[in-house]
């Protein structure tokens, strides 16, 4: 039977044999493996220690006002104090530590910066345009190279390269974002594709019962088939329903046909359009603020009545942007009838008394003006 402790005095019980000795508390001893380095600290010093480092590391992940976060690989952040000092200038790099090129694009020309070589690249175009030789180009992806040269949209082109159609090199590409400087070795169905040359307009008269497309799933007749021989490899700026006939421009460059079609381009399109039935005109001029069918949002359209035989009339129409059959759509919902839609303006250029399946070029003159007016949009 144990005896009962004494009372006062320091109650603690006597180590006996088997009784394990007392961790020291205060200052750790000498590592396990046999080294006088002192083990790291345990227990409450470590528990003091640890939420010291993070409170530390907290406060130097903070970045100082004004400083961006970098991103490091492995999701660490820079220590950056809360007033840092100014960095000490890095010195030059020498020998094999200069930075290299890429080999794929070691024989490339370095593409012109600021203001200055931007302006220069113009100039070298405007150059080269009037010397009638192939337009030079900065390095860019090849899918806006082949729709500058008019082989078709960027979305054709990406849709050609994903078919495997286009081939650099005699290698068929599989993404449009590769970055050429050229058009040398590219080839589109077997074909090779002929150096940039420079911008070309033309009007097109577009009879009506043709898409203006460059083939049919269904088979149905295409502007294509019925273009004058001799144009250029072209490309439509914008589209006229089957049934509506007028003015089509065709253009061998693509940037020139999207900026012609953005509606924040401001474009203007001018149509003279029949139609059947009663209508005033204050319900014709009240398109001028727009409407809404069936969700749709249709902006501003300029119109007004030219003259009326009986209940048909021809209206003019003037509207900035090109949804599908917008005129048709909002004519009918103010309860006419078209019976024939002509376009007779594009922008600064017109119809004129250019016959059906005709063509001709825009004089370069008015082509230089039309662009000067979209980089002013």
């Amino acid at each position: 039977m144990r005896p009962p402790r004494k009372t006062g005095g320091n109650d603690r019980r006597p180590p006996g044999d088997g009784d394990r000795p007392a961790r020291p508390s205060a200052r750790p001893g000498p590592r396990r493996d046999g080294s006088s380095r002192p083990a790291p600290p345990r227990a409450q010093d470590e528990a003091l220690f640890t939420s010291r480092r993070d409170a530390e590391s907290r406060d130097a992940a903070t970045p100082a006002t004004g400083e961006r976060r970098r991103h490091i690989p492995g999701g660490r952040l820079p220590k950056i104090p809360n007033s840092a000092p100014k960095a000490v200038p890095r010195p030059p790099r020498s020998g094999d530590r200069k930075p290299r090129t890429p080999a794929a694009f070691s024989d490339l020309p370095a593409p012109p910066t600021g203001r200055r070589g931007r302006g220069e690249a113009r100039a070298a175009a405007r150059a080269a345009e009037k010397s009638g030789k192939a337009v030079p180009v900065e390095p860019q992806r090849i899918a806006k190279l082949l729709a500058r040269a008019g082989i078709g949209s960027r979305r054709d082109i990406e849709r050609m390269i994903a078919e495997g159609k286009v081939a650099l090199n005699g290698s068929v590409l599989a993404t449009p974002a590769t970055i050429v400087a050229s058009l040398d070795g590219i080839t589109v169905e077997g074909q090779p594709v002929a150096a940039l040359e420079p911008s070309r307009l033309f009007r097109f008269h577009k009879p009506a019962g043709f898409l203006t497309t460059a083939r049919d799933p269904g088979g149905r007749p295409t502007i294509m088939d019925i273009l004058p021989p001799g144009l250029p490899r072209v490309v439509p700026v914008g589209r006229l329903d089957m049934n509506t006939e007028g003015l089509l421009l065709l253009t061998t460059d693509g940037a020139l046909k999207r900026a012609l079609e953005l509606p924040t381009s401001g474009v203007p399109r001018r149509y003279r359009v029949r139609a059947y039935g009663e209508i005033g005109q204050q319900a014709v001029e009240s398109l001028i603020e727009g409407l809404t069918i069936d969700g749709m949002r249709y902006g501003p359209i300029d119109a007004e009545i030219e003259r009326r035989t009986g209940r048909n009339l021809w209206l003019s129409i003037t509207l900035t942007e090109g949804k599908n059959r917008e005129i048709r759509r909002v004519l009918e919902f103010l309860g006419l009838q078209v019976s024939r839609l002509i376009r007779v303006a594009y922008g600064p250029i017109e119809l004129g008394d250019l016959p059906p399946r005709d063509a001709d070029e825009v004089p370069d003159g008015v082509v230089a003006s039309l662009r000067k007016s979209l980089a002013r949009a």
